[in-house]
């Protein structure tokens, strides 16, 4: 029998269990396929192979079964046929010898069906033991590679946790970041709304510093015509009251009669001379006065200059930084004049703390010092120097050597 033909053999079997036959049926229903149809003695293992039911014990009893059905089957045949009573008693001894002999061949077979399945249930019980070993080890196995797993699954738990706060730190950051940059896009702006702002309030006061300056020269020249015209007429009017009043002087030898109106002439002279003296001096002081005016003038357009090279803020903060002691003569040397605009001239020396220091230009150079004490920073390349200089007297030491 073929694969193909035991499958048949199983499907059959299963209908048949499926429309409500019970295991002697289907035993049954096995033997006699295999004994009728394909010509293979019924044994218990193949029996029970094709009906998947029924135990050691169950199926023998079947097959005994069948064959008793097969028995009297044969003996009805035999018995309702129209044979001689001789013939019959003949016929029956040679079935009775028959049947011994299939007895004895049918329990031959039983009995090494049985050692077979016997030596199948042993091995089936080894097989058993070493499944049941197997399961154990694989049981174990399982438990331990449940307890990796809980605890992989707790590791992951507290990694998601983790990576969450991670998440929600970064999106914490990103915003932080992005009101930041928010934050310094819109101060840029303003810094360069007002820094447009202070080049046209430059460019206003540059224009002003021309008008003023122009303005300042008019005054200035006319002020200076004004002084010099009247100091002509001082020098005009003076000298012939000069020359009477010698001639008034030479004639009060002789004529004493006339000393009284001598000196009195002798005295307006000198009044009149008073007043045009102090006329000129007032076109002098005023002069003075313009002259400052203009000095202040040119230092504040200097300062406007200087103003649009660098912030005041960041002049201030290099001035503070001078003030503490935190740059050195180099890196003061290295500034230059760029921020000698901002700077503020002490208001007493540091050294007697009651003159009030003066600054010279020499030139390029520079020379703060004090009157009083002659307390002085020496010729330095910037006013930043001569302050710096001036105050401390470590760097007052320091660049001496190099301006000598």
């Amino acid at each position: 029998m073929n694969d193909e033909e035991r499958a048949a053999l199983r499907t059959e079997l299963v209908e048949l269990r499926v429309r409500g036959a019970r295991r002697q049926e289907l035993s049954q229903h096995a033997c006699k396929r295999l004994f009728f149809d394909f010509g293979i003695r019924p044994s218990m293992a193949t029996v029970r192979d094709l009906t998947q039911t029924g135990s050691a014990s169950d199926i023998p009893k079947d097959i005994d079964a069948f064959w008793m059905r097969i028995r009297s089957a044969s003996k009805i045949r035999i018995e309702g046929g129209a044979i001689p009573d001789t013939l019959q008693e003949r016929a029956g001894e040679l079935l009775g010898q028959l049947f011994q002999e299939a007895r004895h061949l049918a329990n031959q077979a039983l009995e090494t069906e049985r050692n077979a399945a016997r030596d199948e249930a042993s091995a089936a019980l080894n097989r058993l033991h070493d499944f049941e070993v197997r399961f154990t080890t694989v049981e174990e196995a399982l438990q331990r590679s449940e307890a990796r797993t809980e605890a992989a699954l707790i590791r992951n738990s507290a990694l998601e946790t983790e990576i969450r706060a991670l998440k929600e730190q970064d999106s914490d950051a990103q915003g932080g970041l992005h009101a930041l940059i928010h934050r310094l896009e819109n101060e840029n702006a303003a810094l360069i709304k007002r820094l447009d702002a202070d080049q046209t309030a430059n460019a206003a006061l540059r224009d002003r510093l021309d008008s003023l300056n122009y303005e300042l020269r008019q005054n200035t020249e006319h002020y200076a015509q004004q002084i010099k015209d009247a100091v002509s007429e001082a020098e005009r009017r003076v000298k012939p009251m000069l020359v009477e009043l010698d001639s008034l002087r030479g004639v009060a030898a002789t004529y004493q009669s006339g000393v009284r109106q001598a000196s009195q002439k002798e005295f307006d002279f000198i009044q009149q001379l008073s007043t045009a003296k102090a006329r000129s001096d007032r076109l002098e002081q005023q002069l003075r006065e313009k002259s400052d005016e203009i000095d202040e003038l040119a230092s504040e357009r200097d300062a406007l200059r200087a103003q649009g090279v660098m912030g005041k803020n960041a002049a201030r903060l290099i001035c503070a930084m001078v003030d503490e002691g935190r740059l050195s003569n180099a890196e003061i040397a290295a500034l230059g004049t760029e921020i000698d605009a901002f700077v503020m001239l002490p208001s007493h020396c540091p050294a007697c703390s009651i003159g009030e220091p003066d600054l010279v230009q020499h030139g390029a150079e520079f020379e703060l010092s004090c009157p009083d004490c002659e307390r002085s920073s020496g010729n330095a390349s910037s006013r930043l120097m001569a302050v710096a200089c001036f105050k401390t007297a470590d760097m007052l030491e320091a660049s001496q050597p190099t301006e000598r």
